[in-house]
Protein backbone atom coordinates (compact mmCIF):
# COMPACT_ATOMS: atom_id res chain seq x y z
CA UNK A 1 0.00 0.00 0.00
CA UNK A 2 1.74 3.39 -0.92
CA UNK A 3 -1.11 5.91 -1.03
CA UNK A 4 -2.74 7.72 1.66
CA UNK A 5 -5.92 6.45 3.53
CA UNK A 6 -9.10 7.95 4.74
CA UNK A 7 -9.57 7.43 8.31
CA UNK A 8 -12.44 8.74 9.72
CA UNK A 9 -11.66 9.68 13.61
CA UNK A 10 -13.84 7.49 15.99
CA UNK A 11 -13.90 10.64 18.44
CA UNK A 12 -14.87 13.86 16.28
CA UNK A 13 -15.83 12.03 13.40
CA UNK A 14 -13.03 13.93 11.09
CA UNK A 15 -11.87 12.41 8.20
CA UNK A 16 -7.99 12.02 8.00
CA UNK A 17 -5.68 11.33 5.91
CA UNK A 18 -3.33 8.72 6.96
CA UNK A 19 0.27 7.38 5.59
CA UNK A 20 0.46 3.22 6.26
CA UNK A 21 3.54 4.60 7.85
CA UNK A 22 1.72 6.83 10.01
CA UNK A 23 -0.99 4.08 10.48
CA UNK A 24 1.07 1.13 11.76
CA UNK A 25 2.53 3.83 14.40
CA UNK A 26 -0.95 4.85 16.33
CA UNK A 27 -1.72 7.74 14.74
CA UNK A 28 -4.12 10.75 16.59
CA UNK A 29 -6.92 13.10 14.75
CA UNK A 30 -5.11 16.11 12.99
CA UNK A 31 -8.32 17.82 14.33
CA UNK A 32 -9.24 16.47 18.36
CA UNK A 33 -5.80 14.98 18.57
CA UNK A 34 -7.23 11.75 19.94
CA UNK A 35 -6.15 8.32 18.67
CA UNK A 36 -7.54 7.21 15.51
CA UNK A 37 -7.43 3.40 16.65
CA UNK A 38 -8.06 2.19 20.70
CA UNK A 39 -8.04 -1.34 20.02
CA UNK A 40 -12.22 -0.72 20.95
CA UNK A 41 -15.68 -1.31 18.86
CA UNK A 42 -16.80 2.41 18.24
CA UNK A 43 -20.64 2.25 18.83
CA UNK A 44 -22.37 4.42 16.45
CA UNK A 45 -25.53 6.07 15.87
CA UNK A 46 -27.16 6.06 11.96
CA UNK A 47 -25.85 9.49 11.32
CA UNK A 48 -21.92 7.90 12.50
CA UNK A 49 -22.32 4.97 10.80
CA UNK A 50 -23.21 6.70 7.38
CA UNK A 51 -20.05 8.66 8.07
CA UNK A 52 -17.60 5.90 8.47
CA UNK A 53 -19.36 3.72 5.90
CA UNK A 54 -18.84 6.52 2.83
CA UNK A 55 -15.45 8.30 3.83
CA UNK A 56 -13.06 5.25 5.62
CA UNK A 57 -10.98 3.34 3.69
CA UNK A 58 -10.32 1.07 5.91
CA UNK A 59 -12.87 -1.60 6.23
CA UNK A 60 -15.70 -1.04 8.67
CA UNK A 61 -16.94 -4.88 10.60
CA UNK A 62 -19.97 -3.97 12.00
CA UNK A 63 -21.67 -5.96 14.84
CA UNK A 64 -25.44 -5.49 15.02
CA UNK A 65 -26.78 -5.84 17.96
CA UNK A 66 -29.35 -5.03 20.87
CA UNK A 67 -29.26 -5.38 24.93
CA UNK A 68 -31.88 -7.52 25.39
CA UNK A 69 -30.15 -9.95 22.64
CA UNK A 70 -28.53 -12.94 24.81
CA UNK A 71 -26.17 -14.14 22.04
CA UNK A 72 -25.48 -10.51 21.39
CA UNK A 73 -24.37 -9.89 25.41
CA UNK A 74 -22.32 -13.56 25.00
CA UNK A 75 -20.42 -12.52 21.77
CA UNK A 76 -19.67 -8.72 22.81
CA UNK A 77 -16.43 -9.42 24.98
CA UNK A 78 -15.61 -12.00 21.90
CA UNK A 79 -15.82 -8.84 19.51
CA UNK A 80 -13.99 -6.55 21.66
CA UNK A 81 -10.69 -8.92 21.77
CA UNK A 82 -11.53 -8.96 17.95
CA UNK A 83 -11.21 -5.20 17.86
CA UNK A 84 -7.72 -5.86 19.76
CA UNK A 85 -6.49 -8.20 17.06
CA UNK A 86 -7.99 -6.94 13.59
CA UNK A 87 -7.09 -2.83 13.93
CA UNK A 88 -5.88 -0.42 12.48
CA UNK A 89 -6.34 -2.81 8.98
CA UNK A 90 -9.95 -2.52 10.16
CA UNK A 91 -12.43 -0.61 11.97
CA UNK A 92 -15.03 -2.41 14.46
CA UNK A 93 -18.14 -0.62 15.18
CA UNK A 94 -21.19 -1.40 17.06
CA UNK A 95 -24.25 -0.71 16.17
CA UNK A 96 -27.89 -1.15 18.30
CA UNK A 97 -30.49 -2.11 16.17
CA UNK A 98 -33.27 -0.64 18.76
CA UNK A 99 -31.55 2.76 18.52
CA UNK A 100 -31.03 2.32 14.54
CA UNK A 101 -34.06 0.97 13.46
CA UNK A 102 -34.43 2.52 10.15
CA UNK A 103 -30.67 1.71 9.34
CA UNK A 104 -31.27 -1.99 10.67
CA UNK A 105 -34.62 -1.83 8.50
CA UNK A 106 -32.69 -0.61 5.41
CA UNK A 107 -30.07 -3.19 5.64
CA UNK A 108 -32.77 -5.82 6.01
CA UNK A 109 -30.69 -7.12 9.31
CA UNK A 110 -33.14 -9.82 9.88
CA UNK A 111 -31.57 -11.39 12.90
CA UNK A 112 -28.87 -10.58 15.90
CA UNK A 113 -26.27 -10.50 16.13
CA UNK A 114 -25.17 -9.85 12.46
CA UNK A 115 -22.34 -8.88 11.13
CA UNK A 116 -21.62 -6.97 8.17
CA UNK A 117 -18.38 -6.09 6.17
CA UNK A 118 -18.04 -2.75 4.29
CA UNK A 119 -15.63 -1.98 1.89
CA UNK A 120 -15.55 1.41 -0.28
CA UNK A 121 -19.10 2.52 1.01
CA UNK A 122 -20.50 -1.31 0.07
CA UNK A 123 -21.45 -4.05 1.87
CA UNK A 124 -18.79 -7.10 0.55
CA UNK A 125 -20.10 -9.53 3.52
CA UNK A 126 -22.42 -10.94 5.62
CA UNK A 127 -22.55 -13.45 8.63
CA UNK A 128 -25.34 -13.89 11.29
CA UNK A 129 -24.94 -15.95 14.57
CA UNK A 130 -22.83 -15.12 17.27
CA UNK A 131 -18.80 -15.81 16.70
CA UNK A 132 -15.48 -16.53 18.96
CA UNK A 133 -13.15 -13.99 18.72
CA UNK A 134 -10.75 -16.42 16.22
CA UNK A 135 -13.93 -16.76 14.23
CA UNK A 136 -14.94 -13.20 14.00
CA UNK A 137 -10.90 -12.55 13.14
CA UNK A 138 -10.57 -15.45 10.25
CA UNK A 139 -13.45 -14.21 8.68
CA UNK A 140 -12.74 -10.59 8.58
CA UNK A 141 -9.87 -11.51 7.09
CA UNK A 142 -11.24 -13.43 4.85
CA UNK A 143 -13.58 -11.21 3.58
CA UNK A 144 -11.00 -8.03 3.04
Amino acid sequence: MSSSQHIVCPHCHTTNRVSPAQRDQAPDCGKCHQPLFSGKPLALDEAGFARHVARSDVPILVDFWAPWCGPCRTMAPQFEAAARQLEPDFRLVKVNTEEAQQLAARLQIRSIPTLALFRGGREVARQPGALGVADIVRWARGHA
